[in-house]
């Protein structure tokens, strides 16, 4: 067994692109991505990040710059992701569904000047609506229409007039045909992967508003690489990877689209997750791997229409972004006889940090053992500085080359995550066995992961404070059957003001997302605090604890 320091010793830190122009030259006349029934190859794939790298860089795209991604599933994302990566930019990932201020700030807060979308009205607009209030320079626009297949894009054309968004003309709107007419093949540009930030990827890390993780080439190279290591069982160019996960979101960036690319897989994207629409393509393409969060799963699980649909070419899924439900994992296999594995990760670390072994001998509960180059400790709760015997519980703390250079902006709140020696506070409570395979029975943080997406408390609270009749607010994660978790908002109103839980729910929608919004609201005169007078969540997590407690008993 290949031990932490011979995988160390082995590994050598590269710029990602790479890996694609690997793949281009073994696997160039093989699929890259079916989109919706549109196919592209590995040879015209790496043609248009060309293509792409190099129009960017006539627009003043070089080493140092961010470029804001606000896409969902499509090839353009692909295309852009590693065109910017190769010219020595940086990627920041951005969620399409998020409302304009939080577009705003995210934008303002990585210095993004340069966004890349869609023409859809529901995504386009927003994005329009953050430049013109200064946030944003260029925008970069993608048609949705001409990366459908032929008769798919006649009716989108025809069908969905209404649903495309008009751009205005100038030099501040860029159309993606218009980009990519100029020369064929970027600049040369030297990138040092130990030091040059690939992607900008926002998170609440431990606690408090969202923080800009600096993921470096070496980073996401070294995660490629240990994901590739997981992998082992895979046959190289002949898999076919469901994408269903959102890009924007670290997981699916890591082990659905770069594992892709370091496998020569086909990915088959798609751009949502629609239940019937998902089992026809796993059906139609024969797909072969499929990472997804519990919240996919357990619906296939739940859905009579599972039965009309044949997923025996599964044989491998991961899970990640929640804890996987003993009950669901098994379920799921017994549906498709497939192997479903949990993983763990952090965006911190790329994301990927633990997996269960892929052929099936992975223990219930865990989230597995460490992939290689990584190693774990248990800290003291009390005192992080104390470290504990396995075994003992104590919060996971992980080392790797996986693990983020720090926090963009934030060199507090890096000083506080990773510690002089490299490892990086993970905020989970654990232990692990002997066998080294580890277990997490708890949360220090406030996060709430909701169908695998973070949930930041505080930024629901900040959009609830809005609203001119609330005085407090504290917003805590309550457990969801199908969700893992949903927010739940307790809120206390200013004197005099009235407010229901419709006319709450009904303003939100504006100020958050869907998977932000409150699935619960409760009304107090008094919410609790703290013996210095801060809002304290410790007691409503207790009672809602308790509360459901009863419920079962």
């Amino acid at each position: 067994m290949t031990t932490v320091e011979e995988w160390r010793s082995a590994f050598t830190p590269r710029p990602v692109h790479g890996y694609l122009e690997d793949t281009v030259r073994q696997f160039g006349d093989r699929p890259a991505i079916d989109f919706l029934g549109r196919m592209w190859s590995y040879a015209q794939l790496g043609a248009l990040v060309d293509k792409t790298a190099a129009g960017l860089q006539a627009i003043g795209v070089k080493p140092g710059v961010h470029v804001g991604l606000c896409l969902p599933n499509t090839p353009y994302y692909t295309i852009f992701y590693f065109a910017i990566l190769k010219i020595g930019g940086t990627v920041v990932n951005f969620n399409p569904l998020y409302v304009k201020r939080e577009i705003e700030f995210q934008a303002r807060d990585a210095d993004v000047r340069i966004m890349v979308t869609l023409d859809l009205k529901m995504i386009f607009d927003t994005v329009e609506a953050v430049r013109a209030e200064g946030a944003l320079d260029k925008i970069i626009v993608c048609s949705m229409s001409s990366c459908l297949p032929t008769v798919k894009s006649i009716a989108f054309k025809l069908l969905k007039r209404k649903e495309v968004a008009r751009i205005p003309d100038g030099t501040t709107h860029i159309r993606f045909e218009d980009l990519t007419k100029g020369v064929g093949r970027p600049e040369s540009v030297e990138i040092d992967p130990e030091t040059a930030t690939a992607v900008l990827q926002y998170t609440g890390g431990t606690t408090g508003v969202p923080k800009g993780a600096m993921l470096t080439h070496r980073n996401l190279s070294a995660n490629i690489e240990q994901m590739n290591c997981v992998f082992q069982m895979a046959k190289k160019g002949e898999e076919k990877l469901l994408c269903v996960l959102p890009f924007f979101h670290v997981f699916a960036m890591t082990a659905a689209q770069n594992l892709s690319v370091i496998l020569g897989a086909e990915m088959v994207l798609q751009p949502r997750f629609e239940l019937k629409s998902l089992l026809n393509v796993i059906t139609r393409k024969k797909v072969t791997l499929f990472p997804g969060v519990p919240t996919i799963y357990t619906a296939i699980n739940n859905s009579p229409l599972t039965q009309k649909y044949d997923l025996s070419s599964i044989r491998v899924c991961i899970s990640g972004g929640a804890p996987l439900p003993v009950e669901v994992k098994q379920k799921f296999e017994a549906l498709t006889r497939c192997v479903l594995v949990e993983g763990y990760g952090l965006t911190e670390t790329s994301p990927v940090a633990a997996v269960n072994p892929l052929d099936g001998t992975g223990k219930t509960g865990s989230i597995g053992t460490l992939v290689p180059g990584t190693k774990a400790r248990f800290c003291s709760i009390e005192d992080r500085n104390t470290v504990l015997p396995d075994g003992e519980k104590g919060e996971l703390c992980l080392q790797g080359p996986q693990v983020m250079k720090g926090y963009w902006k934030r060199p507090d709140a890096t000083e506080e995550t990773i510690e002089a020696d490299g490892f990086l506070h993970t905020g989970d409570v654990g232990y692990i066995d002997p066998d080294g395979f580890i277990y997490l029975v708890d949360r220090i943080k406030d996060l709430i992961l909701c169908s695998g997406y973070n949930v930041y408390p505080r930024v629901v609270e900040e959009a609830i404070y809005l609203h001119e009749a609330v005085a407090e607010v504290i917003v805590i994660g309550i457990p969801d059957p199908y969700r893992g978790q949903s927010p739940k908002a307790f809120v206390k109103l200013k004197e005099g003001y009235q407010l229901t839980e419709e006319e709450l729910a009904a303003f939100l929608k504006d100020q958050l997302s869907a998977i932000e919004l409150p699935r619960e609201y409760e009304f107090r005169t008094e919410l609790p605090k703290t013996m210095v007078g801060k809002l304290s969540k410790k007691e409503l997590v207790e009672e809602e604890l308790a509360k459901r407690a009863a419920q079962v008993g």
